[in-house]
């Protein structure tokens, strides 16, 4: 029992982190990241930062009101495309790489992202950026903001491979062989997946945003 009570050589005790909103959001983040959405509770959060479950609700109200500020903190910043060369369409394109970026740092991010709720500053400057991006093109401004979700959609239909309609559908995958072995079922996909299938790479991403861009940019010529 002596030693159960020696202290003298038990290590100091390192001071906690204090306990704030941004201290409650980052640990939410790290377990969202590492763990997925799911696994994203007041207990569990509490837990990484040494305190009580309880301690969490003196800074945030509720789970909800925590989703909504991690979703406003992963995001970032906004991009500031004004300084990109080569117009509208260069924009878009870099908004595009900037918004997948942070959507691979945080994959939980798509699927938080949907519904009716309400947006933090930091989300809604991303459809800022994206609308400004068509600024003088002749678009109204209801057709900017129909373009910027049409970007928003496409990512993130792009993004995951468990996604509905982004499976592994590259000539090099064991679906494409599996359907080569069977053309009599499957002619027109056995012919489509007979070749290199280097658009498919991505999910299609580049090839579908083109083909919006495309859109845009006729749509932006009958205007002018």
């Amino acid at each position: 029992m002596k030693a159960l009570w020696d202290l003298s050589d038990q290590p100091e005790r390192r001071p906690r982190i204090p306990l704030s909103v941004s201290a409650i959001v980052e640990a939410a983040i790290a377990v969202a990241d590492a763990d997925g959405i799911e696994a994203v509770s007041m207990q569990r959060v509490a837990a990484a930062l040494g305190f009580t479950k309880m301690s969490l609700y003196r800074h945030v109200s509720n789970k909800s009101e925590l989703l909504s500020i991690m979703i406003d903190t992963a995001v970032g910043e906004p991009p500031d495309l004004g300084e990109v060369p080569g117009g509208w369409r260069a924009r878009l394109e870099e908004f595009v790489r900037r918004l997948a970026e942070v959507w691979r740092r945080h994959p939980w991010l798509p699927t938080v992202t949907v519904g009716t709720r309400v947006m933090g500053p930091r989300e809604a400057g991303w459809t800022e950026s994206a609308v400004a991006a068509l600024a003088g093109t002749g678009l109204t401004g209801d057709e900017r903001m129909a373009a910027a979700f049409l970007l928003f959609g496409h990512v993130r239909t792009t993004q995951s491979m468990t996604t509905a309609g982004t499976q592994a559908w590259s000539g090099g995958s064991e679906t494409a062989e599996l359907i080569r072995g069977r053309a009599d079922l499957f002619p027109e996909l056995s012919k489509a997946l007979s070749g290199p299938t280097p658009t498919l790479d991505d999910n299609a991403r580049a090839f579908g945003l083109d083909r919006l861009l495309d859109g845009l940019d006729a749509l932006i010529k009958e205007r002018s």
